[in-house]
Parts: structure tokens; C-alpha cells; sequence
């Protein structure tokens, strides 16, 4: 294995009930699968130039697109915050 966290792994860490936190444009974010495609995104910490719901539902489409850039990615099990 080369070192690098891909998408297939994500998208299987989500699928096994995993909660992922990552950093997305300057806001750091926790996402859990709530149901087949639907996803809930919360919004951790707020950058005030660049202000995001705290709460959104997301599409299995709209991970994929922002997968790529995603930084800090962690990941814990349990019940989601």
C-alpha cells in the first residue's frame, strides 16, 4: 500500500458505520451515513469568510466531488455527536 487514503476506503470506513472529520475550505466538518445515498454533514468550527450551514444532508454524489479535497481526515466509531 502506497501510503494514500483513497476514495474506495472513505467510502467503505462510511458504509461500515464509521464518523469522518475533515477539513473542507477552512471549516472542519464530521459526516456519517444516515441512510443509503444521505449523508449528514455538521459543521464543526466556522470560518467567518466563509460562513456554511451547520446542518445539510449530501448526496453519495456530492462526497465524491468534495473527496478530493479533504484535508485532516480522521475517523472515529460511535454514535455521532
Amino acid at each position: 500500500m502506497d501510503g494514500k487514503y483513497t476514495f474506495n476506503e472513505f467510502k467503505q470506513n462510511l458504509d461500515d458505520g464509521y464518523q469522518i472529520y475533515f477539513t473542507y475550505v477552512r471549516n472542519r466538518y464530521l459526516l456519517f451515513k444516515t441512510s443509503e445515498n444521505c449523508y449528514t454533514q455538521k459543521l464543526l468550527t466556522d470560518d467567518e469568510k466563509n460562513p456554511q450551514p451547520r446542518h445539510s444532508m449530501l448526496t453519495f454524489k456530492r462526497i465524491k466531488e468534495m473527496f478530493p479535497h479533504m484535508e485532516a481526515i480522521e475517523y472515529k466509531i460511535g454514535i455521532p455527536e
